[in-house]
Order: structure tokens, then C-alpha cells, then sequence
């Protein structure tokens, strides 16, 4: 069983640590393949949000983890406790993948992780680590990094989303999704997706891009292209696409190209299709377009992705 250590140092603000707590702290049923050991790792009580939290482990518990995740410092002012940065320089030197959420990211760049590395933190906070930090490759635009060891994201929301990346990772998409579900949200958006849109997305179901969504969700193994959803949507393709620039951060062949690729995990993971049978239930049309995208998307070809997370006894 993997073990997770959530670092407790200096003041914490309390969402991101409940939320990684909530995440990696409870297994959905679909995780029938083991779930994560979670541990609290800290040098003493500390104060998180209006919280005192008082930690299960000391920080040299650290030095073991399989994940090491270190929460959002309440104050990027206030000096670093030494002891949380050697322990996170510690805890990657023997092995284990590290991740920031929103400002601890700042906790990386003391302990020299970020060093020649692509980070993100909160968009209020980018041009400060950046600053003191520069040898890091700062992005105040994106929701979260990954450089394989090393990860981080942005503030609030995006801490959910890396959780969610970590998970799918570790499970596959099925049970990230499963997840998400149970947080009532949507599955976690790319890394590469804007902090944060001129238009908030509407909370209610009578947007005009909301019946859209699910329009194409259910006809993704259709040929669909941005006239046709212009004209369902009873716009013209220019408004439908500032509407979704503006609500959702993306182009609409950006975003029907990505829900494309994530229909594409979930039948390479659970069935036995082959990659051509993919591409057309996909909508990709051939596998060749199928590869090129998924590569870009994802990282790797369909044939790795279905090797690593492969369900046993797919339908």
C-alpha cells in the first residue's frame, strides 16, 4: 500500500490539507486494487486555518513516503520552518514523488526542487516565487505541473485537480472519475487549462453551453465539428467560441478534442477494443489521428497508456 505523507509545518491554510486529506484519505469502491496509507506528518500541533491539527508522525516519516504532499503555507511572507524544507528535500532525494498545493509551492523552491522545472502556484503568488526562485520556469497560467518527481499546482480548485491527476495516475481514469463523483464535481481538468476565465462557469443548468456539453458528450463517436455545435447551440462558430473561451478556458475544438482523448482512456483502460475500434467509437475516425492526439494530449501512445492501466477482466 503506497503510503501518503501530508506535511503539518508553520501556519497551513486549511482547505487544500482537507481536501488532499479527503482525497487520498478515503478509497471509492472502485479502487479494488489497494488505496493509499495516509499520514500526518508534522514536528508538533500546528495551526490550520481556525484549526489546530495535531500531526500522527514526525517529519522524518517523510523520508519513506511513496507521495509526499505539502499544503498551502497561510503566509509566503513568514520565514519556512528549516525542518519542513529539509524533509521535503530529503523525502525526493530518496525517491518519492513530491507535490505542492497553491503556495507550497514556495516550500519546493527553498528545498531546490524547482530548479529547471515548469511550476505553477497561485496566480497572486507566481511573480514572487518566480522572483525567488528564477531558475524555475513559473507559469501563472496553467492549474498544475508535472515533472514525474515533481508537482505542483495552483490554488484552490487546482489543488483538487492534481489530486485527481495523482490518482489517475496511480488507478486509472475509472476510479479518478469515481472520485470526482463523489466530490460532486466534474473529472479533473488538464494541467494546461487556464487559472482562471473572464466568465465565471455558471452554477445552474440553464447556460446555454450547458445542454451543449451534454449534447456532444453523448455523440462523441459522431464526426462532429464546430459548425454542428454552433448549430445546436443557435449561435454562430465566433460566438460559440468566445463563449467558450470565456466559460470554459478553451477553444471548442480544444476542449471536444480532450473529451475525444478521455472517452479514449476509459475504453482502453475497461475494455479489450482494439486501438482502430477505439478511434471510431472515439470519433477520432482512424488510429492514426487517434496515436497523434492521444500522444499529445496524454504523453504517451494508446498501446503504453493501455499496458500501465489495463483493468483485469475488461469487458
Amino acid at each position: 500500500m503506497p503510503t501518503v505523507a501530508l506535511l503539518t509545518a508553520g501556519r497551513l491554510l486549511h482547505f487544500e490539507l482537507a481536501v488532499a486529506y479527503e482525497i487520498f484519505g478515503n478509497p471509492p469502491r472502485e479502487a479494488t486494487g489497494g488505496w493509499y496509507d495516509v499520514m500526518l506528518c508534522g514536528p508538533g500541533p500546528v495551526q490550520v486555518g481556525p484549526f489546530m491539527v495535531e500531526p500522527d508522525h514526525g517529519l522524518e516519516r517523510a523520508v519513506d513516503a511513496d507521495l509526499v504532499i505539502v499544503p498551502a503555507c497561510a503566509d509566503v511572507d513568514e520565514p519556512l520552518p528549516v525542518e519542513l524544507v529539509d524533509a521535503v528535500r530529503a523525502a525526493h532525494a530518496s525517491g518519492a514523488r513530491v507535490a505542492s498545493l497553491c503556495t507550497g509551492a514556495f516550500v519546493l523552491g527553498a528545498a531546490g526542487l524547482l530548479d529547471g522545472r515548469r511550476a505553477t502556484t497561485h496566480w497572486a503568488h507566481a511573480a514572487e516565487l518566480s522572483a525567488r526562485h528564477p531558475l524555475a520556469s513559473v507559469d501563472p497560467d496553467v492549474l498544475y505541473t508535472d515533472n514525474g518527481s515533481v508537482l505542483t499546482a495552483a490554488g484552490k480548485a487546482a489543488a483538487v485537480d492534481l489530486c485527481l491527476h495523482l490518482i489517475h495516475l496511480d488507478h486509472g481514469a475509472a476510479v479518478a472519475n469515481s472520485v470526482a463523483r463523489r466530490l460532486v464535481m466534474a473529472p479533473h481538468r488538464p494541467g494546461g487549462q487556464a487559472q482562471f476565465v473572464s466568465t465565471p462557469v455558471q452554477a445552474t443548468g440553464d447556460h446555454m453551453l450547458t445542454q451543449l456539453l451534454a449534447w456532444v458528450q453523448q455523440r462523441l463517436d459522431q464526426p462532429l465539428t464546430v459548425t454542428d455545435m454552433a448549430r445546436k447551440a443557435n449561435m454562430s462558430p465566433r460566438n460559440l467560441g468566445r463563449q467558450f473561451r470565456a466559460v470554459i478556458g478553451q477553444t471548442p475544438i480544444q476542449w471536444l478534442l480532450i473529451q475525444r482523448v478521455r472517452r479514449a482512456q476509459e475504453l482502453l483502460e475497461a475494455t479489450d477494443k482494439s486501438v482502430e475500434a477505439v478511434a471510431v467509437a472515439t470519433g477520432m475516425g482512424t488510429a492514426t489521428t487517434l496515436r497523434r492526439q492521444f500522444k499529445r494530449i496524454v504523453g504517451v501512445p494508446p498501446d503504453s497508456y493501455r499496458r500501465s492501466f489495463h483493468s483485469t477482466g475488461a469487458a
